[in-house]
């Protein structure tokens, strides 16, 4: 080992971050990241803290407001963060919250029974990466407040004005900073999305979004509210929307288990993929955890031991599997939980195994009761669970055909028309998944042997959100894709086998090539969704014109960079403006220079939000699914943010 550097190490050397600058020094270890996605988290922070206040049953309505210049206003009326002074710190209540990490009414001082929220620690953070951040606490009588600017106060909290003794509330208002993100214009829709699920993981909470920002664009957004008295049994109805649901009742199970608090909705539709959300104190789990195995676990064999009492079932034939009885499935498993653990740092599991027992035995006893009392919605689920085993089976037989006899990296077993690239290492690959054997051509000339595949597809593939998995299998173009990507699929997909870094979907700039990458991505979402999880899934970004003029030649990928050139080297009749419609109208050199040389292409990744999740399921249904209905609405109000239509 060296040491020529150890006498320029010494203890000054130690840094000691004080308060909150250890939140804006490493921004990433509190919120998950600086992009949009971390800063739409702020706002979920502070609402989250006045959703607690509803749990414990102080807090009937929450509004949020989006300001100009981007400001977040979060009011509640729930009893108002404390202001008098607490005797560890010395300081006002309201102030230890807002400047201490860690501190707050969530660590079984019993201010709160259950809590979301990052453990306690968000309005804290939201401090540290605000520009600014005012608080107004309306308690007793009075209306108290208190300025900071990047996490430290300015002045010593105090009253401004008087209030009925019976009012109290919290109003925060903060303003992102904007040296810490990337990017601080709050959207509207994305609020909508979460603060929607809230409400309906909170029955009877009202939460009134409103977006005051005066520029043209939202002024027809300015206020939604969201009020859901059925609580999850509403938000199963709202994600069934865009399908033909089984049967009427939206089945509800509620009941309490040491201590745990547990309610499950759930409701059939005649779809073949299962959409199963699961919540602990309202924050999504993404990665399920012992809450949600206990519900599976309850399901299975309710549901069996119906359909052997019942003989629908006979004693030669197998169980049906836990997955057989979901398909078409759409639940909502909620549940408040005193001490939650979490495994890892992002609450993505739940790890309580109390949590298991509870949820199984309220589900099990209930749904018990509900079968027995409702016989005729018992046959109809059990029907359409034996339908799938059997399609299962089909899958199984289907699903062999796909792999291969050697190994993918040897080559042996892999689809004829891959063109596939000569570096063996998956890190360095990419594969160009495109339309048409036109395009398949020009692809293939143009691109780098050594590291770019190229796998066309003819015509479009099936739309999987209308189709049983052993049909899926059986689709020539979709088998071609699985085993070229080497993961396998659905219960055998291992995304260690992956055989490209990079899956690029490379369409035509049109409506038909639109229609082709929502229905690769449709597939890719419902069967393979760790690679998009994973960040491997990109769309390739084709320009819309070529522009020449005086034999130099300019690309344009939107109608508003068309008209950023041709102000630049003048409007005459020199130019040439030819509208591609297809990937085969560009020659292999164009096709590299504009939409495959790593050095000059535009790539979009497609990202995967977890928080989202409903809305992502509700979103593919809408479009992909049977309901013309929803994907009209859908079209009608979306129709003004079209753009470069294909007419």
């Amino acid at each position: 080992m060296s040491n020529n550097n150890n006498n320029n190490y010494s203890g000054d050397q130690i840094q000691i971050l004080e308060g909150l600058e250890a939140v804006r020094k490493r921004p990433g270890m509190y919120i998950g990241s600086t992009s949009s996605k971390g800063l739409h988290h702020l706002v979920y922070e502070i609402v989250d803290n006045s959703v607690d206040e509803a749990l414990a049953g102080y807090c009937s309505t929450i509004e949020v407001e989006i300001g100009d210049g981007n400001t977040i206003t979060v009011i509640d009326d729930g009893r108002g963060i404390p202001v008098d002074i607490n005797k560890k710190a010395g300081k006002p209540a309201v102030e230890v919250v807002f400047t201490i990490l860690h501190a707050g009414g969530k660590f079984g001082g019993g201010g709160y029974k259950v809590s979301g929220g990052l453990h306690g620690v968000g309005a804290s953070v939201v401090n540290a990466l605000s520009d600014w951040l005012e608080v107004k606490v309306k308690r007793d009588g009075k209306i108290h407040f208190q300025r900071y600017e990047r996490g430290h106060v300015v002045a010593p909290l105090k009253v401004i004005g008087e209030c009925d003794p019976e009012e109290t509330g919290t109003m925060v208002t903060f303003k992102p900073d904007g040296t810490i993100f990337e990017d601080t214009v709050y959207d509207f829709d994305t609020l909508k999305t979460r603060l929607r699920e809230t409400a309906f993981l909170t029955k009877g909470l009202k939460i009134i979004l409103r977006d005051k920002r005066t520029n043209e664009e939202n002024q027809a957004k300015t206020e939604r509210v969201f009020h859901y008295e059925g609580g999850i049994k509403e938000f199963v109805t709202y994600l069934n929307r865009g399908k033909e649901a089984l049967f009427e009742d939206v089945i509800y199970c509620e009941g309490t288990r040491d201590e745990i608090y547990v309610e499950v909705a759930l409701q059939h539709n005649n779809s073949y993929t299962e959409n199963t959300y699961s919540f602990v104190n309202n924050i999504i789990t993404p990665e399920g955890g012992t809450h949600l195995e206990g519900f599976k676990r309850a399901l299975t064999k309710t549901f069996n031991d119906y359909a052997r009492a019942n003989k629908l079932l006979k004693d030669s034939e197998q169980n049906l599997s836990g997955e057989d009885i979901r398909e078409g499935l759409t639940a909502i498993i909620s549940i408040k939980i005193p001490e939650p653990q979490f495994e890892g740092q992002t609450k993505q599991k739940l790890g309580n195994s109390e949590a298991r027992t509870a949820v199984d035995s309220v589900v099990s006893e209930q749904l018990k009761y509900y079968l027995e009392q409702n016989p005729q919605v018992a046959r109809v689920i059990c029907e359409k669970s034996i339908l799938a085993q059997r399609a299962r089976e089909a899958a199984r037989k289907a699903r062999d055909l796909t792999r291969s006899r050697k190994t993918a990296l040897d080559g042996a077993g892999l689809p004829g028309k891959l063109a596939d690239c000569s570096d063996k290492n998956p890190a360095n690959c990419e594969i160009f998944i495109v339309e048409g054997d036109s395009a398949g051509g020009s692809a293939k000339t143009a691109r780098s042997r050594a590291t770019q595949a190229i796998l066309p597809l003819r015509g479009k593939i099936l739309n999987v959100e209308k189709a049983r998995l052993d049909r899926i299998l059986g689709n020539a173009e979709i088998r071609a894709m699985i085993t070229a990507f080497g993961t396998g699929i659905h219960e055998d997909f291992d995304i260690t086998k992956l055989r490209y870094d990079k899956i690029i979907i490379m369409t035509d700039a049109d409506v038909d090539g639109a229609h082709i990458a929502t229905l690769l991505l449709t597939f890719l979402y419902r069967f393979m969704p760790d690679l998009i999880k994973e960040g491997h899934v990109y769309l390739a970004t084709p320009p819309l014109y070529q522009i020449v003029k005086n034999k130099k030649v300019w690309y344009a990928y939107s109608d508003d960079e068309l008209n950023r050139i041709l102000t630049e080297i003048g409007r005459d009749n020199n130019n040439k403006i030819q509208r591609y419609k297809g990937l085969g109208e560009m020659d292999a050199e164009q096709l590299w220079e504009t939409t495959m040389d790593p050095k000059t292409r535009i790539l979009k990744k497609v990202q995967y939000d977890e928080t989202l999740l409903s809305e992502i399921d509700v979103t593919f249904t809408t479009l992909m699914g049977d309901q013309v209905e929803p994907r009209r609405e859908f079209i009608e109000a979306n129709a003004r943010f079209a753009q470069n239509l294909d007419i």
